[in-house]
């Protein structure tokens, strides 16, 4: 089989397959200096791959930035020894911190193995240069055939979520591993990347029917993320199984156990590709890779904190622009408490700075008097 070969700069050889479909990398960083950044730092790190994207292929990147299907990637946050300042994060100097990043396509994995030939020597992260000592494969290079040619594999399925994880349903978060939103989570990826679809609907029926949780150990937590400021997710490990009537239609039990295997890559939920919804095969609480997220803990509760006293001073509280414009205006103020500038925060929500500096400064206001 031809092999494209890529570098590290470690001068180790990372070889994929050419008709790699799938892969998952991770990058082994470290600050020079101890560096303070902000909770949504993850925002950071979508924009810088992104923006290495376009620097080589324009198309591609606008495609992953704005293209309406389901995006073929995903990012972690940084794993690794965190410093707590506040509602703020600091890295440590010449600690060693790990990045994720994954590919859920052969178009983007083709670009991927040329720019790891020719990796910057860091990650620019807003006034926090990150250096790359050393890249490898996190989880194999692989296609979506060979996801599914495991026959043998046992119907009894554990998959940890480190990262926090939640579901849209009726326009809130939904933070439950219910086996139906977590097979429709793989199962939209599967279909818009494998060249293999499979008709949703009655598989969908057969996992509500079939799929049950022989066990779990999850926890919910708040962090910060979208525009309006909030995202309740939850971590731990779940264990799901089969019914006894599950084996009566054996084309979606491996479908199933394909779909577990895909979850590694492609993560779970929405957000994926801002280190929302990692997961990873097996069981892993007992050796605590569950990340630890209470600076963004800290952040999440303040934006509530003020949600609640500008919601008290709403003549109408019924109505759902009202918890929208006070949810989107704590969050701004909650950022701006933690000394993030106006601007920054402008351009991270795509509001007009004037706008942003009128929320804050009618915000404190609101705040002085309650």
């Amino acid at each position: 089989m031809p092999i494209r070969r890529t570098r590290k700069k470690s001068s180790a050889i990372i070889t994929l397959p050419t008709d790699t479909e799938l892969v998952g990398i991770v990058f082994h960083i470290s600050p020079a200096s101890n560096y303070t950044i902000f909770p949504e730092y993850a925002k950071g790190l979508h924009a810088w791959f992104l923006n290495q994207v376009r620097q080589t292929n324009p198309e591609l990147s606008t495609y992953l930035h704005d293209g309406e299907s389901e995006k073929p990637f995903t990012i972690s946050r940084l794993q690794g020894k965190f410093l707590s300042n506040d509602a703020k994060l600091q890295l440590a100097a010449d600690s060693n911190y790990q990045w994720y990043v994954s590919a859920l396509s052969s178009r983007l994995v083709a670009w991927m193995a040329d720019w790891l030939q020719n990796l910057p020597k860091t990650i620019e992260l807003h006034n926090a240069p990150l250096q790359i000592k050393s890249v490898e494969i996190a989880h194999p290079a692989t296609t979506y055939k060979k996801l599914l040619e495991n026959k043998k594999a046992k119907n009894t399925l554990s998959l940890s979520y480190i990262s926090p994880t939640s579901f849209r349903r009726k326009k809130h978060h939904f933070p439950l591993p219910l086996p139906f939103n977590i097979f429709q989570s793989y199962l939209r990826r599967w279909n818009d990347f494998s060249n293999l679809p499979v008709e949703q609907d009655t598989f969908l029926e057969w996992v509500d029917e079939n799929v049950i949780i022989q066990r779990h150990q999850i926890s919910t937590t708040r962090v910060p993320g979208g525009k309006r400021g909030l995202v309740t997710g939850f971590t731990g490990a779940v264990e799901f199984g089969l019914g006894k009537e599950a084996s009566k239609e054996p084309e979606y039990v491996n479908l199933y156990r394909a779909l577990g295997k895909l979850a590694p890559y492609c993560g779970t939920g929405h957000k994926t590709t801002f280190g929302l919804g990692q997961t990873r095969l097996g069981w892993l609480i007992e050796e605590e890779k569950i990340e630890v997220v209470s600076p963004q803990e800290l952040l999440a509760n303040r934006i509530a904190q003020i949600t609640e006293i500008l919601m008290s001073k709403q003549k109408r509280t019924g109505g759902s622009r009202a918890i929208s414009v006070c949810q989107k205006r704590a969050a701004i103020m909650a950022r701006r408490e933690t000394g993030e500038s106006l601007q920054d925060i402008a351009t991270d929500l795509d509001i007009p700075y004037e706008t942003v500096k009128t929320y804050v400064k009618l915000t404190r206001k609101m705040l002085a008097e309650s």
